[in-house]
């Protein structure tokens, strides 16, 4: 099965990810991976992306879409991936789609899990850090027992800058226009298909499994 899967920060891509990888063994590549791969294997792509983020600059498509073909080239994929974070924009699809077409084969579902805006900026906004030892915590999911003090030490807890509500709702915007059109690309294309991120983890993974199954039966 090949997949691509979406949804916007604190969604649960990862959770479902992992999930996934778990009951199919299928390999999950993201562009953070691939990129750091290449570099590490010295190929001539990845020196070529290395020089652009070493000077901070946004590595070009042509150089992305070669490192993609380099990854699904190799054996673990063969019998399909799961791509995250891969594509950002419609070119790269459309270059995804040729170069798939190359190897004779295809994106057959491209899962988006859509959580509210609210509900995003709840999840994404509750993160609290203990600011002795570093323990994480979470208002919603793992709070601590006593509101604003560390379960470990008493340590107090605190709220990293890029975790505020004006921070996380910027960014969940920029997140929002950029996807837009590629989910309206794969929605033409009759791949996309939305899951229900505001159930129950295991009841997401219920639906999100029931359209994998479509894939290898």
């Amino acid at each position: 099965m090949n997949i691509v899967l979406m949804g916007l920060p604190g969604a649960g891509k990862g959770t479902q990810a992992d999930r996934i990888v778990e009951k199919y063994g299928t390999p999950h590549i993201s562009t953070g991976d691939m990129f750091r791969a290449a570099i590490q294997e010295g190929t001539e792509l990845g020196v070529k992306a290395k020089s652009f983020m070493d000077q901070g600059a946004l590595v070009p498509d042509e150089v992305t879409i070669g490192i993609v073909r380099e990854r699904l080239s190799k054996s673990d994929c063969d019998n399909g991936f799961l791509l995250d974070g891969f594509p950002r924009t419609v070119p790269q699809a459309e270059a995804l789609d040729r170069l798939l077409a190359d190897m004779g084969r295809k994106i057959e579902h491209v899962i988006n899990i859509q959580v509210e805006k609210e509900e995003l900026i709840a999840r994404l906004t509750g993160r609290r850090i203990c600011k002795v030892c570093g323990t994480s915590y979470h208002l919603l999911f793992n709070p601590p027992q006593v509101e604003g003090v560390c379960d470990k030490d008493g340590g107090e807890l605190y709220q990293r800058a890029d975790d505020n509500p004006e921070t996380v709702t910027n960014r969940l915007e920029v997140n929002m226009n950029q996807t837009a059109p590629l989910l309206a690309f794969y929605d033409s294309k009759e791949v996309l298909v939305n899951i229900d991120g505001q159930q129950d983890i295991k009841d997401v993974f219920k639906d999100l499994d029931a359209v994998l199954l479509e894939s290898v039966q």
